[in-house]
């Protein structure tokens, strides 16, 4: 009984870890209302790599896996941070020319992107992969390309953004076992933001007004979506079943389209809301496909 106390409460921090993330697509496109995507970045990843600092130094890190050989700190932090900081720099920046709503969903199809691109390291699959994929990309076909078969530019970075991501989680599956998880983020967020703020200082216009402007968005994006958003996943997620963590962390495409809708008066048409219900199906599917298999195992 306790157990089931603590699964749950693990799984309504993750709906809330979630809803951050959604909602942090609002805030990303409402800040640039006023400042550039990198300096955007730029600030809100050293935000939140500041607000891991208190956690990084604690003496309490996760060990290692044994038998796995460690990998420095720094050069993990470094390979990470450029994978994450193309990933930021393509969504950011796709956000220009595209609603919260759709770019959240575009980037959530890194959920179905990770297994497949697995295959080429020799990572199993499921068949609930390769159905999840389908239905997300007729999903996107619906949302994204136009009745004369061009996809929108924004559309378009966001979803090699998407393929980066999934880069992304990839090499830090790879890392996290190989170093201590929470520095790796740490390194991760400030190697990511100075990349940022260094291309904004060259190709953008910084004024304190547009800063101070776009103060709140930084706040959010910075404190919420990168520091609070990702301690809590990191902490939460050793209580929480994997299955449950992957599926509740999808639902922050259609959060994306909620804050979209509310606060920045965004809406989808049915095409697109038919587009986005496919994606996310797919995603779920390909999240769900082992505990039906586990379902259909244990049926008398």
């Amino acid at each position: 009984m306790q157990g089931e106390k603590h699964t749950a409460q693990a799984d309504l921090l993750l709906l809330l870890v979630a809803l951050i993330w959604g909602f942090g697509f609002v805030a990303q496109r409402a800040g640039m209302d006023h400042i550039g995507p990198y300096t955007f970045n730029g600030i809100r990843f050293l935000l939140g790599g500041l607000c891991l600092v208190p956690l990084a130094l604690r003496r309490s890190q996760a060990p290692l896996v044994p038998g796995i050989g460690r990998i420095p700190l720094f050069r993990a932090g470094l390979l990470a941070g450029a994978f994450l900081f193309i990933a930021a720099t393509l969504q950011q920046v796709g956000l220009q020319y595209t609603t919260a709503g759709k770019a959240g969903f575009i980037t959530g199809l890194y959920v179905v992107l990770v297994p497949m691109i697995g295959l080429f390291f020799r990572q199993r699959t499921t068949a609930g992969t390769w159905i999840g994929a389908l239905a997300a990309a007729f999903g996107l076909y619906l949302l994204s390309v136009t009745e004369d078969f061009r996809i929108e530019f924004g559309d378009l970075l966001e979803l090699i953004g998407a393929l980066f991501w999934a880069g992304h989680v990839l090499i830090l599956s790879y890392l996290s076992p190989r170093t201590s998880p929470v520095r790796l983020a740490l390194v991760q967020f400030v190697v990511c933001g100075v990349l940022s703020l260094f291309t904004g200082l060259m190709l953008e216009t910084i004024t304190l007004q547009a800063l101070a402007d776009a103060a709140i968005p930084i706040a959010y994006g910075g404190i919420c979506s990168v520091g609070a958003g990702y301690t809590l996943q990191v902490v939460v997620q050793r209580k929480a079943h994997p299955s449950h963590a992957a599926i509740l962390l999808s639902l922050e495409s259609p959060f994306a389209a909620l804050g979209g809708w509310l606060l920045l008066d965004e809406l989808l048409s049915a095409r697109g809301l038919a587009g986005c219900t496919l994606m996310l199906a797919g995603m779920l599917l390909s999240q769900m496909w082992p505990m039906l298999g586990d379902f259909r195992s244990r049926r008398p």
